[in-house]
């Protein structure tokens, strides 16, 4: 494909109606400096560059953004008054820009009735097989395919509503210690402060002994206390309390299991929900057996098992068990197999379609739904995909490649934003964008074919494509000694038992659905040798725009407390608290201090608009008046972490939070960036600098899910060199990872495999990565040793 120059600004973009670029001109969103770029149609195009350097700036917030509002604008004329409200992308003009389809890691809110079938469609079509090609028993009448179909009403098994498992609770769990009495806290289970003592007085005016031992009690008053499903109301005379006078109330008994699976039931706060679960047990419902149906659904088999147990295998195994004979039956399973193979081929064929959403990796989801588009028909469109090989081994990358060509050979434009240098390598067009992160990228430094990057100055991109590693690797460290984890039965892990050395970096690789995280998550506090633990997940630091990395580093409050004591807030007597968007007093009243209010859109999901009267600052103008050194509290949070560290460069406190974020190579975010808007690998690499600005204290074992997520090969060096910094200070690190350059660079690997899913499940290698590179069987093993050839020293 040959390469089209880059215009200048100041020349328009063509209008030719076979023009076969998409033309961007002027972009300026976030930190793009007024991007003019053209990127061609029909091909795989990949967005590079620095974590921060502005690449899904142009291709998710430039790109899609424009093509997701001239939908809103041609949707209905009502929307059209929304689009400013909307916000559109700031770009000058965009041409050739087809209808776009976005494909990005963003996770629905959890629940456990949606699943990898529902995600895929594949259980509509394995419903409908048994609805219409199911063995029926004698006499029994055929069922519609919602019967199948633990998710409505007429599927659902009564007695545990689809679910499949029930909660129970026991006079063990509920009383740990019976020489208590009931005035002592016997009934742990029981909520504390007026609640609690209300649930014991209440039994007191029952008649029952509240100040004698629980195991003095007779058994069947323990049984009533504990499980009735009565709900008496009596009068409650309180004793007087320090000179507070309490008059009677009429109170109402809650055994202590219905207040357990009432508040586990309907709880909105996570903490009652989680303290409720500590006394509840979980196993399969009785009546379905752990099914989640009906019995007349249960009653029908293809090939001999039910729809539950089909839903339960693993895709591939489920792939193989399919009829292939009889007209309906053949139709419908040819059906069910085309949409089984795009999955499989993603490397996802250890899934089974009753495995619930929230326990897959974001990798794991956006790989379903690429899959799940293949199957749509859909041309002439641009896919814009967000890190699609985030999770994979690079065994898995050649089958992402095949599946992003079928795309395009069917008539679309894939453009991805991808650190992978194997996406890189194998796409038609790279659009590099940097050179660095923040305020330092935001230009586009090339535009063209992968092969011509290389000359490209300033490209950090470049360094990395033509073959260097990302992480040194140096002389293997001795361990301190070993910690045993094991034998662990759990998922895939059938009595593995794994040894860890202390005292030096360990890489735990293997395939996606190996048993990695699963190995990794039995390594526990509990643990003989374990003195102290902190793990680093890849979990949101917070599910609301409140909350971003100045709340949770703590760094927020140092500056509150800078504001507080300048002259312009002693003056207006304003304290720490005025400065806080999260409290009345100094926030905008009209966004409640989110800077952004909801615009309801008829038919379609709601959007976010800057706040009207703020416009997006979330504090009241009272407050905005207070600067320090010329900046106000608005105006501070919209530093980055860099300019940041410049700012508050003699605030000490402030410069250790700064400094830890800068080690972790994040200094391109904003001090206000909302959490909700942090990628997963943003979120566990903020969680690392506010562990290692707290200081070394003690022999301390890190685990850590997959930290390169999301980064260049540029800041993978960066976290790397963290890592190896904290094994060097007498610490112990542990990795999921499945970037070979990391575990080129450790001092141990431990290889799970081969396979996913039940194909996988044991440690094939354990070793320095030299020995564990020449490992027979293991899918690890070839790219590791392709990483350690290329790998410079440490």
């Amino acid at each position: 494909m040959s390469h089209r120059p880059q215009q200048s600004r100041t020349e328009p973009a063509m209008h030719h109606p076979h023009d076969p670029y998409v033309r961007v001109r002027g972009a300026r969103e976030h930190n793009l400096k007024g991007v003019d770029v053209d990127i061609p149609r029909d091909v795989i195009a990949v967005f590079t560059g620095v974590s921060g350097s502005g690449k899904s700036s142009l291709a998710f917030g430039t790109v899609y953004a424009e093509a997701q509002r001239r939908y809103f604008e041609s949707v209905a004329p009502y929307a059209r008054r929304l689009i400013h409200q909307v916000g559109a992308p700031k770009v000058g003009e965009i041409t050739g820009l087809p209808p776009a389809v976005s494909l990005q890691q963003r996770r629905a809110a959890p629940t456990s009735r949606s699943s990898v079938g529902t995600v895929t469609n594949l259980s509509n079509s394995l419903r409908m097989l048994f609805s219409r090609a199911g063995d029926y028993p004698p006499g029994a009448e055929r069922l519609d395919s919602d019967a199948f179909s633990p998710n409505t009403a007429a599927g659902a098994c009564p007695q545990c509503h689809g679910l499949g498992r029930v909660h129970r609770t026991t006079e063990e769990l509920l009383v740990p210690d019976p020489s208590l009495s009931i005035r002592e806290g016997a009934i742990a289970a029981w909520p504390g402060a007026w609640q609690g003592k209300n649930l014991r007085d209440v039994l007191d005016a029952l008649g029952h002994d509240v100040d004698r031992p629980w195991r003095e009690l007779p058994a069947e008053e323990r049984e009533w206390i504990l499980f009735t499903d009565e709900q008496p109301v009596v009068t409650v005379h309180p004793v007087r309390e320090a000179g507070r006078i309490q008059r009677p109330y009429q109170g109402t008994y809650l055994s202590a299991r219905r207040y357990v699976l009432k508040t586990f039931a309907d709880s909105k706060s996570p903490a009652l929900r989680a303290k409720a679960e500590r006394f509840l047990t979980s196993e399969p419902c009785p009546a379905c057996g752990g099914g989640r149906l009906r019995p007349e659904a249960l009653a029908v088999t293809v090939g001999g098992r039910t729809v539950a147990e089909l839903a339960a295998l693993p895709l591939t195994d489920l792939a193989a068990c399919l009829p292939r004979e009889g007209g309906t039956a053949r139709v419908l399973t040819e059906d069910l197999l085309a949409r089984i193979a795009p999955v499989v081929e993603l490397g996802l064929g250890y899934l089974s379609l009753d495995r619930a959403t929230p326990t897959l990796s974001a990798g794991e989801l956006q790989r379903l739904r690429l899959a799940t588009q293949l199957r749509s028909g859909l041309f002439g469109v641009v896919y814009v995909l967000d890190e699609p090989s985030a999770g994979l081994h690079p065994a898995d990358t050649e089958a992402l490649l095949t599946v992003l060509e079928r795309l395009k050979a069917a008539g679309n434009s894939v453009f991805v934003v991808e650190h992978h240098l194997g996406v890189v390598r194998a796409a038609d067009w790279v659009v590099d964008v940097g050179p660095g992160a923040g305020e330092h990228g935001g230009r586009v430094l090339h535009s063209g074919p992968p092969a011509e990057l290389a000359g490209v100055a300033g490209s950090a991109t470049a360094r990395y494509l033509s073959g260097r590693s990302a992480a040194p690797a140096g002389a293997v460290r001795e361990p301190r000694g070993t910690l045993t984890v094991g034998p662990v039965t759990r998922h895939n892990l059938r009595g593995v038992t794994a040894e860890f050395p202390l005292g030096v970096l360990t890489a735990v690789t293997g395939v996606s659905g190996s048993g990695k995280s699963t190995l990794v998550g039995e390594i526990t506090e509990e643990l003989p040798g374990v003195p102290r633990l902190v793990s680093v997940d890849q979990r949101p630091i917070g599910r609301t725009p409140r909350s971003n990395l100045a709340t949770y580093t703590g760094l927020f409050d140092v500056v509150r407390k800078v504001f507080a004591g300048t002259e312009g807030a002693r003056q207006r007597g304003y304290g720490a608290g005025r400065f806080s968007f999260n409290v009345a007093g100094g926030r905008c009243e009209t966004c409640q201090g989110e800077g952004f209010v909801s615009v309801e859109l008829l038919f379609l999901p709601s959007t976010y608009a800057p706040c009207p009267d703020c416009a997006g600052a979330r504090y009241n103008p009272g407050t905005l008046q207070v600067t320090y050194r010329g900046r106000n509290i608005a105006e501070v949070l919209d530093l980055t972490v860099e300019g940041a560290a410049e700012f508050f460069a003699d605030v000490p406190a402030a410069v250790r939070s700064l400094r830890a974020l800068l080690d972790v190579g994040l200094g391109y975010l904003k001090l206000g960036q909302p959490a909700t808007e942090l990628s997963g690998g943003e979120a566990q690499r903020i969680k690392l600098a506010s562990e290692l600005q707290r200081g070394r204290r003690g022999h301390t074992l890190y685990l850590l899910d997959e930290p390169t997520t999301g980064l260049h090969p540029a800041d993978v060096e960066v976290l790397t060199r963290q890592l190896h910094g904290l094994v060097d200070a007498g610490h112990t690190v542990v990795v999921v990872e499945h970037d070979m350059a990391v575990a080129a660079g450790a001092d141990w690997v431990i290889d799970l495999g081969p396979g996913g899913g039940d194909a996988g499940g044991r440690i094939v290698a354990a070793g320095p990565p030299g020995q564990v590179a020449r490992a027979a069987g293991s899918a690890t093993a070839p790219y590791l040793a392709e990483a350690l050839g290329r790998a410079p020293r440490r």
